[in-house]
This record gives structure tokens, sequence and C-alpha cells, in this order.
């Protein structure tokens, strides 16, 4: 059985067979988190979607003591590399067989530029990820905004979509309500929201326009859903 603990924000912690990852781990400076990266020494892979500080948040600090394989486009994996962190560059679209399981780097409409001090520096394109483990499928679909893509993605059988909702930067609760309505995973889980005041939304949108397309999860930080 697999293990998925939501983080805050628009991070999580997945647990299987041979796999203990986090996505986009933005611990410190999280308004929502009640962990921090000093918990996640046994780490062995990040994944990361974008450039941006509150996705790549504490990756540098936690890949660097633990050890784990940083997964995200090859454009941010030369950012990490200089850094002294181990990783694993993709692109949209490709698929890599793990030890736990396959991996697919999906599209995302957003940006990914890395803030470093005074300088921008290009972070590639935006992605998602499709994680197998234990012959279960988890979408994280990074920031983005509803794309047609996602009719793709019903085909993948998704076990547990996470969407980010919160508007603005992203889509807002009735647009991921309609990306629910095009993957058709088991569950749905609203993230990327109410950490900021620019993203306040109400997950009771989503509830109420989503659940005819899947189970729906809201979660807070800490929670834990076994699947």
């Amino acid at each position: 059985m697999a293990k998925l603990q939501f983080l805050g924000h628009a991070a999580c912690y997945i647990e299987g067979t041979g796999l203990r990852a986090l996505v986009d781990p933005f611990l410190s400076g999280n308004p929502s988190a009640t962990v921090g990266p000093e918990d996640f020494q046994q780490i062995n892979y990040i994944f990361v979607t974008h450039g941006h500080d509150d996705h790549i948040g504490d990756t540098v600090e936690i890949a660097g003591n633990s050890g784990a394989i940083v997964v995200a486009n090859a454009d941010l994996c030369r950012i990490f590399q200089r850094k002294g962190l181990k990783t694993h560059p993709m692109h949209i679209g490709g698929t890599f067989k793990f030890p736990f399981g396959m991996v697919k780097m999906t599209p995302a409409l957003h940006g990914s530029d890395v803030q470093e001090g005074d300088d921008l520096l290009p972070g590639g394109n935006p992605g998602g990820f499709l994680i197998e483990v234990d012959s279960r499928k988890i979408y994280h679909a990074g920031d983005t905004g509803l794309t047609m893509d996602m009719q793709l993605l019903r085909q993948e059988n998704i076990d547990i979509a996470l969407l980010p909702s919160g508007g603005n930067f992203t889509m807002d609760m009735a647009d991921a309500a309609r990306a629910v309505e095009m993957i058709r995973p088991s569950i749905a889980i609203p993230v990327h929201y109410n950490t900021f005041d620019l993203i306040k939304a109400d997950p009771e949108e989503f509830v109420a326009k989503a659940s005819k397309y899947a189970e729906i999860r809201i979660m807070n930080a800490g929670d834990i859903l076994n699947f």
C-alpha cells in the first residue's frame, strides 16, 4: 500500500516500495506547513515541477543532507547540479522506469524562472509528474492553467490527482473541477490555495463542481491518505 501525506501549499510526501519522495518541498517559509526540512532525512527522490521559490522550496537542503536524487526538467537539473546535487533530468512527455516504477513528465502552462539573489535564471519548461508506485498512479499537476492536454490523462487510470486550485497564478476551483472531468481520477485533491492572499479560495466550490467525476478529498497540512 502506498501513502501520500499533504504538507501544505503544493508540497507532498509519497511513500511506497522503494520510494520515499517529496514533491515541491516548500516547507521553510510556508505558513501552512507543520513540518520542516529536518523531518525528511531519509528521502531518496525529490520531484520539482518548476523553478519558482514556492516549489523548489527546501530542495537543496533536503537533497544535500539526504543524498536524494532530484527529478526535474533538464534546465533546472543543471542549476541543481552546480549546487552539488544528484539529479535525473527529464523533459515534457518523457517517461522513465525508475526502480520503484514509471514516471512521466506532463505539460503545464506556467513559468519556471529561478530567483537567485538579484539574478533570474532560466528554469526551463514547467511541468507536472505522473508517478507510479506499487501499481498506483499519482498525478501532481504542478502549477498550471487548464489545458486540453489533460484529456489524455484519462487513459492513464490515475488513482490520485493533485490539482492547483487557487486561481490568479493557476487554475481556480472551477477550472480545476473541469480538469477532474477530463482526467477522471479515483480521488482528486485541490492544492495551491489559501497559502497567500492572492490565492484565497473556497474548496467547497471544488467539491460541488467536481464530486460527480471523482471522490474529493480536502486535505490539511499533515493529513495522510493511504491508497
